[in-house]
């Protein structure tokens, strides 16, 4: 068998389908049917059951695709410590960051990035961090961003910043008033959230998660975009926590709404977060350095208290 084989194991793996696996490995379908069957017969076995739609492994297959990720792996690291020797730093790298990182960081780094490493080609996807850790760990991405920790073994972490979160307070509010706001100042039932699926969402009840319990079942309003919820607020519907950076580029008649925590203040930590096996990790320490070096002049904040999002049971 051949790694080129492999590939093609893995392609049919994740999509399901021989089409779209030939497409992605862009060859014919015939051709990827044809060297998939000749690994069936050299190993005697059925990697896959044609009979059921969409294309299902077997359970030799199961075990098979898991030896094939190494393997793969392991063959493109040789590639990648050539690389490596060379200085070289280019190629194509998948990039994956969450929806509440992406709009304010992406424009903050990119275009510094690409001037500096023209021969690397990002392909970035927008994605929660649920999709991100399934797809570093299938190796259709090669890192991300993402809030951490996440206390997951089979990936790594930098940590790029901390950024803290500010309330958004509508001047109907009882706490307008205050410069500075404390965590118990906080009304549980009014704060309007993400919805579910977001990791700043989680963020949000584990900050909260010692006041009321009860109270959590009364959210009513989430929305997907925190510009719906600051104007959600404004309606008088309630308050609402935004990131730091996400604040920078409000009005400044809404930047006057907005009251920070008094220290240590809460904050999430963004990470750069990769596979274990370190692919391309010449590429991830680029990504590194140029992202510490734009927000480093960005966020002051030192004395922060880590928020995870990860919400505990």
């Amino acid at each position: 068998m051949t790694i080129t084989q492999l590939k093609y194991v893995l392609a049919v793996a994740e999509h399901k389908n021989f089409t779209q696996a030939a497409e992605k490995c862009f060859v014919t379908q015939p051709t990827l049917s044809m060297q998939i069957q000749k690994i069936e017969e050299e190993l005697n076995i059925q990697i896959f059951d044609r009979t059921k739609k969409p294309i299902q492994l077997t359970d030799i297959g199961q075990k098979i695709v898991s030896q094939a990720k190494n393997i793969v792996n392991e063959a493109d690291r040789i590639q990648d410590i050539v690389e490596q020797q060379k200085g070289f730093i280019g190629g194509e790298f998948r990039l994956g960051i969450i929806p509440t990182i992406m709009p304010t960081l992406l424009p903050m780094f990119l275009n510094n990035f690409i001037k500096k490493y023209p021969k690397v080609k990002l392909i970035i996807e927008e994605l929660n961090t649920e999709e991100i850790i399934i797809k570093l760990k299938n190796g259709n991405l090669d890192a991300a961003i993402a809030a951490t920790p996440l206390e997951d073994e089979k990936i790594k972490e930098i940590v790029l910043y901390f950024e803290p979160f500010v309330a958004y307070i509508p001047e109907n509010n009882a706490i307008y008033q205050k410069e500075e706001i404390e965590i118990d100042d906080l009304n549980i039932n009014e704060i309007l959230l993400l919805q579910d699926g977001h990791c700043f969402r989680d963020g949000i009840l584990n900050l909260c998660k010692n006041r009321n319990e009860a109270g959590l079942k009364s959210f009513q309003i989430e929305s997907g975009s925190f510009e719906t919820l600051i104007k959600l607020a404004d309606e008088g519907l309630g308050t609402t926590l935004l990131p730091y950076l996400h604040t920078l580029d409000l009005k400044d008649s809404d930047k006057l709404k907005l009251r920070h925590f008094k220290e240590p203040k809460p904050a999430r930590e963004v990470s750069l977060i990769y596979p274990k096996s370190e692919l391309k990790i010449q590429i991830i320490d680029a990504l590194r350095s140029t992202i510490s070096g734009v927000v480093k002049g960005a966020i002051v904040f030192q004395n922060v208290q880590i928020v995870s999002p990860l919400l505990k049971k």
